[in-house]
Protein backbone atom coordinates (compact mmCIF):
# COMPACT_ATOMS: atom_id res chain seq x y z
CA UNK A 1 0.00 0.00 0.00
CA UNK A 2 1.49 3.42 -1.30
CA UNK A 3 2.31 5.41 1.76
CA UNK A 4 1.75 10.02 1.25
CA UNK A 5 4.56 11.66 2.79
CA UNK A 6 3.96 14.93 3.86
CA UNK A 7 5.13 16.80 0.89
CA UNK A 8 3.10 14.42 -1.36
CA UNK A 9 -0.17 15.08 0.43
CA UNK A 10 0.96 18.99 0.18
CA UNK A 11 1.01 18.98 -3.81
CA UNK A 12 -2.30 17.14 -3.67
CA UNK A 13 -3.91 19.64 -1.09
CA UNK A 14 -2.73 22.49 -3.79
CA UNK A 15 -4.28 19.91 -7.08
CA UNK A 16 -7.47 20.37 -4.69
CA UNK A 17 -7.64 24.17 -4.25
CA UNK A 18 -7.13 24.50 -8.30
CA UNK A 19 -9.76 22.50 -8.45
CA UNK A 20 -12.24 24.00 -6.11
CA UNK A 21 -12.61 27.73 -7.75
CA UNK A 22 -14.23 25.68 -11.12
CA UNK A 23 -16.58 24.14 -9.40
CA UNK A 24 -16.74 24.40 -5.28
CA UNK A 25 -18.33 27.90 -5.82
CA UNK A 26 -21.54 26.64 -7.20
CA UNK A 27 -21.50 23.33 -5.19
CA UNK A 28 -21.82 25.77 -2.17
CA UNK A 29 -24.12 27.94 -3.61
CA UNK A 30 -26.21 25.20 -4.24
CA UNK A 31 -25.85 23.53 -0.71
CA UNK A 32 -27.10 27.65 0.63
CA UNK A 33 -29.90 27.32 -1.78
CA UNK A 34 -30.79 23.88 -0.06
CA UNK A 35 -31.53 25.81 3.16
CA UNK A 36 -32.88 28.78 1.78
CA UNK A 37 -35.28 26.45 -0.33
CA UNK A 38 -36.49 24.59 3.84
CA UNK A 39 -37.14 28.21 4.57
CA UNK A 40 -39.08 28.94 1.51
CA UNK A 41 -40.97 25.79 2.51
CA UNK A 42 -41.90 26.66 5.68
CA UNK A 43 -43.59 30.12 4.76
CA UNK A 44 -45.25 28.41 2.04
CA UNK A 45 -46.93 25.94 4.64
CA UNK A 46 -47.63 28.87 6.48
CA UNK A 47 -49.50 30.20 3.56
CA UNK A 48 -47.25 33.24 3.62
CA UNK A 49 -46.99 33.03 -0.17
CA UNK A 50 -45.34 36.28 -0.78
CA UNK A 51 -42.73 35.73 1.81
CA UNK A 52 -41.90 32.21 0.14
CA UNK A 53 -41.99 33.67 -3.41
CA UNK A 54 -38.61 35.75 -2.86
CA UNK A 55 -36.93 32.75 -1.16
CA UNK A 56 -38.04 30.60 -4.83
CA UNK A 57 -36.83 33.33 -6.52
CA UNK A 58 -33.11 33.17 -4.73
CA UNK A 59 -33.39 29.18 -5.35
CA UNK A 60 -33.98 29.42 -8.82
CA UNK A 61 -31.48 31.77 -9.56
CA UNK A 62 -29.09 28.89 -8.39
CA UNK A 63 -30.39 26.23 -10.87
CA UNK A 64 -30.52 28.53 -13.53
CA UNK A 65 -26.74 28.95 -12.74
CA UNK A 66 -25.60 25.54 -12.18
CA UNK A 67 -24.76 23.11 -14.85
CA UNK A 68 -27.43 21.15 -16.11
CA UNK A 69 -25.91 17.67 -14.79
CA UNK A 70 -26.28 18.86 -11.18
CA UNK A 71 -27.66 16.57 -9.11
CA UNK A 72 -27.63 19.23 -6.30
CA UNK A 73 -29.90 21.60 -8.42
CA UNK A 74 -32.00 19.04 -9.82
CA UNK A 75 -32.91 18.10 -6.42
CA UNK A 76 -34.36 22.18 -5.98
CA UNK A 77 -36.31 22.10 -9.17
CA UNK A 78 -39.74 21.30 -7.29
CA UNK A 79 -39.36 25.01 -6.18
CA UNK A 80 -40.83 26.17 -10.02
CA UNK A 81 -43.94 24.19 -8.90
CA UNK A 82 -44.19 26.03 -5.60
CA UNK A 83 -43.36 29.58 -6.81
CA UNK A 84 -46.28 29.04 -9.50
CA UNK A 85 -48.49 27.64 -6.92
CA UNK A 86 -47.80 30.33 -4.68
CA UNK A 87 -48.57 32.82 -6.83
CA UNK A 88 -51.47 30.80 -7.61
CA UNK A 89 -53.01 31.54 -4.22
CA UNK A 90 -52.73 35.21 -3.90
CA UNK A 91 -54.25 35.60 -7.44
CA UNK A 92 -58.37 36.71 -6.97
CA UNK A 93 -60.03 35.33 -9.12
CA UNK A 94 -62.36 38.26 -11.77
CA UNK A 95 -59.63 41.08 -10.16
CA UNK A 96 -58.24 42.84 -13.17
CA UNK A 97 -55.87 45.18 -11.44
CA UNK A 98 -52.68 44.90 -13.12
CA UNK A 99 -50.93 43.24 -9.58
CA UNK A 100 -53.23 40.56 -9.84
CA UNK A 101 -52.77 39.75 -13.55
CA UNK A 102 -49.51 39.54 -13.40
CA UNK A 103 -49.41 37.02 -10.39
CA UNK A 104 -51.82 34.82 -12.73
CA UNK A 105 -49.13 35.57 -15.30
CA UNK A 106 -46.42 34.70 -12.68
CA UNK A 107 -47.75 31.12 -12.24
CA UNK A 108 -48.55 30.63 -15.50
CA UNK A 109 -44.90 30.74 -16.42
CA UNK A 110 -43.58 29.12 -13.63
CA UNK A 111 -45.87 26.55 -13.61
CA UNK A 112 -44.89 25.67 -17.55
CA UNK A 113 -41.20 26.14 -15.97
CA UNK A 114 -42.14 23.08 -13.91
CA UNK A 115 -43.30 21.03 -16.95
CA UNK A 116 -40.35 21.58 -18.14
CA UNK A 117 -37.39 21.57 -15.32
CA UNK A 118 -39.06 19.30 -12.69
CA UNK A 119 -38.18 15.79 -13.31
CA UNK A 120 -39.90 13.80 -10.80
CA UNK A 121 -43.12 12.28 -12.63
CA UNK A 122 -45.47 12.62 -10.01
CA UNK A 123 -44.89 16.90 -9.27
CA UNK A 124 -44.60 17.15 -13.11
CA UNK A 125 -48.08 15.95 -13.37
CA UNK A 126 -49.72 17.95 -11.03
CA UNK A 127 -47.64 21.05 -12.32
CA UNK A 128 -49.76 20.04 -16.02
CA UNK A 129 -52.53 20.16 -13.87
CA UNK A 130 -52.40 23.07 -12.10
CA UNK A 131 -51.55 24.68 -15.44
CA UNK A 132 -54.69 23.63 -16.93
CA UNK A 133 -56.96 25.06 -14.36
CA UNK A 134 -54.83 28.46 -14.71
CA UNK A 135 -56.21 28.53 -18.20
CA UNK A 136 -59.60 27.82 -17.12
CA UNK A 137 -62.96 29.83 -17.64
CA UNK A 138 -62.44 31.38 -13.87
CA UNK A 139 -58.37 32.61 -14.32
CA UNK A 140 -56.91 32.94 -18.13
CA UNK A 141 -60.19 31.32 -20.05
CA UNK A 142 -57.67 30.08 -22.24
CA UNK A 143 -58.79 27.19 -23.73
CA UNK A 144 -56.43 27.31 -26.40
CA UNK A 145 -53.38 26.87 -24.28
CA UNK A 146 -55.16 24.37 -21.52
CA UNK A 147 -55.74 21.89 -25.07
CA UNK A 148 -51.97 21.12 -25.69
CA UNK A 149 -50.88 20.63 -21.96
CA UNK A 150 -54.39 17.88 -21.73
CA UNK A 151 -52.86 16.28 -24.85
CA UNK A 152 -49.72 16.12 -23.44
CA UNK A 153 -50.93 14.40 -20.35
CA UNK A 154 -52.77 12.09 -22.49
CA UNK A 155 -49.51 10.98 -23.84
CA UNK A 156 -47.82 10.97 -20.60
CA UNK A 157 -50.76 8.74 -19.11
CA UNK A 158 -52.94 7.06 -22.05
CA UNK A 159 -54.83 4.93 -19.67
CA UNK A 160 -56.14 7.63 -17.10
CA UNK A 161 -59.45 8.52 -18.44
CA UNK A 162 -59.96 11.46 -16.34
CA UNK A 163 -57.76 13.30 -19.40
CA UNK A 164 -59.85 12.24 -21.36
CA UNK A 165 -62.80 14.08 -19.85
CA UNK A 166 -61.17 17.39 -19.41
CA UNK A 167 -60.59 17.43 -22.95
CA UNK A 168 -63.70 16.58 -23.75
CA UNK A 169 -65.39 19.13 -21.35
CA UNK A 170 -63.09 21.83 -22.97
CA UNK A 171 -64.06 20.66 -26.76
CA UNK A 172 -67.92 20.90 -24.90
CA UNK A 173 -67.45 24.33 -23.50
CA UNK A 174 -66.05 25.59 -27.11
CA UNK A 175 -69.21 24.05 -29.13
CA UNK A 176 -67.18 21.47 -30.33
CA UNK A 177 -69.58 18.75 -29.25
CA UNK A 178 -68.10 16.38 -32.71
CA UNK A 179 -65.08 16.74 -31.02
CA UNK A 180 -65.74 16.11 -27.10
CA UNK A 181 -68.13 13.21 -28.41
CA UNK A 182 -65.16 11.70 -30.45
CA UNK A 183 -62.96 12.06 -26.97
CA UNK A 184 -65.94 10.57 -24.89
CA UNK A 185 -66.30 7.40 -27.24
CA UNK A 186 -62.67 7.38 -27.49
CA UNK A 187 -62.26 6.57 -24.14
CA UNK A 188 -64.81 3.46 -24.52
CA UNK A 189 -61.95 1.44 -26.28
CA UNK A 190 -59.91 0.82 -23.05
CA UNK A 191 -62.13 1.38 -20.80
CA UNK A 192 -65.25 0.06 -21.98
CA UNK A 193 -66.64 -2.04 -18.92
CA UNK A 194 -66.01 1.11 -16.52
CA UNK A 195 -69.91 2.34 -15.60
CA UNK A 196 -67.85 6.17 -15.10
CA UNK A 197 -67.44 6.37 -19.21
CA UNK A 198 -70.88 5.70 -19.50
CA UNK A 199 -72.01 8.20 -16.96
CA UNK A 200 -69.91 11.00 -18.24
CA UNK A 201 -71.22 9.91 -21.88
CA UNK A 202 -74.73 10.49 -20.58
CA UNK A 203 -74.31 13.86 -18.86
CA UNK A 204 -72.49 14.85 -22.00
CA UNK A 205 -75.35 13.47 -24.56
CA UNK A 206 -78.12 15.59 -21.69
CA UNK A 207 -76.19 19.03 -21.45
CA UNK A 208 -76.25 18.63 -25.50
CA UNK A 209 -80.38 18.18 -24.96
CA UNK A 210 -79.78 14.51 -26.89
CA UNK A 211 -82.49 12.62 -24.33
CA UNK A 212 -81.96 9.42 -26.52
CA UNK A 213 -78.88 8.91 -26.26
CA UNK A 214 -78.51 10.42 -22.71
CA UNK A 215 -81.06 7.26 -22.13
CA UNK A 216 -79.10 5.05 -24.63
CA UNK A 217 -75.81 5.28 -22.59
CA UNK A 218 -77.32 5.08 -19.07
CA UNK A 219 -78.74 1.82 -20.39
CA UNK A 220 -75.10 0.67 -21.61
CA UNK A 221 -74.20 1.29 -18.09
CA UNK A 222 -76.86 -0.84 -16.22
CA UNK A 223 -76.12 -3.40 -18.91
CA UNK A 224 -72.53 -3.61 -17.42
CA UNK A 225 -73.87 -3.38 -13.76
CA UNK A 226 -77.16 -5.44 -13.91
CA UNK A 227 -77.19 -6.08 -10.13
CA UNK A 228 -76.66 -2.48 -9.27
CA UNK A 229 -79.83 -0.52 -8.50
CA UNK A 230 -78.38 2.39 -8.12
CA UNK A 231 -77.77 2.17 -12.30
CA UNK A 232 -81.67 1.42 -12.74
CA UNK A 233 -82.33 4.24 -10.37
CA UNK A 234 -80.22 6.96 -12.31
CA UNK A 235 -82.05 5.92 -14.94
CA UNK A 236 -85.52 6.69 -13.70
CA UNK A 237 -84.57 10.38 -12.36
CA UNK A 238 -83.60 10.75 -15.69
CA UNK A 239 -87.09 10.05 -17.38
CA UNK A 240 -88.44 12.16 -14.52
CA UNK A 241 -86.38 15.18 -15.19
CA UNK A 242 -87.14 15.13 -18.50
CA UNK A 243 -90.90 14.66 -17.79
CA UNK A 244 -91.39 17.18 -15.34
CA UNK A 245 -89.37 19.89 -16.63
CA UNK A 246 -89.04 19.45 -20.40
CA UNK A 247 -92.14 21.82 -21.30
CA UNK A 248 -91.43 20.99 -24.93
CA UNK A 249 -92.58 17.34 -24.55
CA UNK A 250 -95.56 16.21 -25.38
CA UNK A 251 -98.51 14.87 -23.70
CA UNK A 252 -97.92 11.51 -25.02
CA UNK A 253 -94.26 11.80 -24.53
CA UNK A 254 -94.57 12.62 -20.89
CA UNK A 255 -96.66 9.86 -20.47
CA UNK A 256 -94.09 7.68 -22.22
CA UNK A 257 -91.12 9.22 -20.05
CA UNK A 258 -93.20 8.83 -16.51
CA UNK A 259 -94.33 4.94 -17.41
CA UNK A 260 -90.45 4.13 -18.45
CA UNK A 261 -89.01 6.25 -15.33
CA UNK A 262 -91.84 3.87 -13.19
CA UNK A 263 -90.56 0.54 -14.54
CA UNK A 264 -86.95 1.77 -14.08
CA UNK A 265 -87.42 2.43 -10.24
CA UNK A 266 -89.49 -1.05 -10.41
CA UNK A 267 -85.88 -2.85 -11.59
CA UNK A 268 -83.80 -0.71 -9.03
CA UNK A 269 -86.28 -2.02 -6.39
CA UNK A 270 -86.32 -5.82 -7.50
CA UNK A 271 -82.71 -5.91 -6.61
CA UNK A 272 -83.34 -4.09 -3.68
CA UNK A 273 -86.42 -3.27 -1.93
CA UNK A 274 -85.06 -1.55 0.75
CA UNK A 275 -83.58 1.00 -2.00
CA UNK A 276 -85.07 4.51 -0.12
CA UNK A 277 -84.42 6.80 -3.31
CA UNK A 278 -86.07 4.79 -5.88
CA UNK A 279 -88.74 4.18 -3.89
CA UNK A 280 -89.18 8.16 -3.72
CA UNK A 281 -88.87 8.51 -7.05
CA UNK A 282 -91.60 6.04 -7.90
CA UNK A 283 -94.07 7.73 -5.79
CA UNK A 284 -93.44 10.87 -7.31
CA UNK A 285 -93.59 8.77 -11.00
CA UNK A 286 -96.84 7.39 -9.67
CA UNK A 287 -98.40 10.59 -8.37
CA UNK A 288 -97.80 12.09 -11.95
CA UNK A 289 -99.02 9.24 -13.52
CA UNK A 290 -102.06 9.65 -11.29
CA UNK A 291 -102.93 13.69 -12.24
CA UNK A 292 -102.42 12.32 -15.91
CA UNK A 293 -105.36 10.27 -15.73
CA UNK A 294 -109.15 10.79 -16.32
CA UNK A 295 -110.23 7.47 -14.43
CA UNK A 296 -110.87 8.30 -11.01
CA UNK A 297 -110.47 4.16 -10.10
CA UNK A 298 -107.06 3.92 -11.46
CA UNK A 299 -106.15 7.46 -9.92
CA UNK A 300 -107.11 6.19 -6.43
CA UNK A 301 -105.10 2.86 -6.54
CA UNK A 302 -102.00 5.17 -7.90
CA UNK A 303 -102.31 7.78 -5.16
CA UNK A 304 -102.84 4.88 -2.75
CA UNK A 305 -99.37 2.84 -4.02
CA UNK A 306 -97.67 6.40 -4.33
CA UNK A 307 -98.45 6.45 -0.59
CA UNK A 308 -97.31 3.24 0.68
CA UNK A 309 -94.49 3.68 -0.82
CA UNK A 310 -93.68 7.31 0.68
CA UNK A 311 -94.20 5.81 4.40
CA UNK A 312 -92.39 2.85 3.62
CA UNK A 313 -89.79 5.52 2.38
CA UNK A 314 -90.20 7.21 5.57
CA UNK A 315 -89.81 4.30 7.69
CA UNK A 316 -86.94 3.18 6.23
CA UNK A 317 -85.29 6.75 6.53
CA UNK A 318 -86.27 7.11 10.34
CA UNK A 319 -84.91 3.13 11.08
CA UNK A 320 -81.25 4.78 9.40
CA UNK A 321 -81.56 7.84 11.78
CA UNK A 322 -81.69 5.54 14.74
CA UNK A 323 -79.29 3.59 13.75
CA UNK A 324 -77.00 6.32 13.29
CA UNK A 325 -78.30 8.26 16.33
CA UNK A 326 -77.10 4.83 18.76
Amino acid sequence: MPIFTRPNFVKLAVVGLTVIPLSGCTFFSELGAVRIFKDANVNYQRALYTEAIELYEEVIAVIDSSPEDSELAQNLTPAYFYIANSYDSIYKPGGQDAENVHNLDEAIRYYEMAVEEIPDAGLKLLSMQYLVAAFGPDKANDPTRSEPVLRAMILDDPENPDNYFRLAQLYEEAGLFDDAESIYRSVQTFRGRDPVVYLQLAGFYNRAGEFDQTISALEERAQIEPDNPEAYYTISTFYWEKAFRDFRVTVDEKREYVAAGVEAADRALALNDRYVDALIYKNILLRMQANDTEDLDEQEALIAEADALRAMAERLQEESNSVAGD
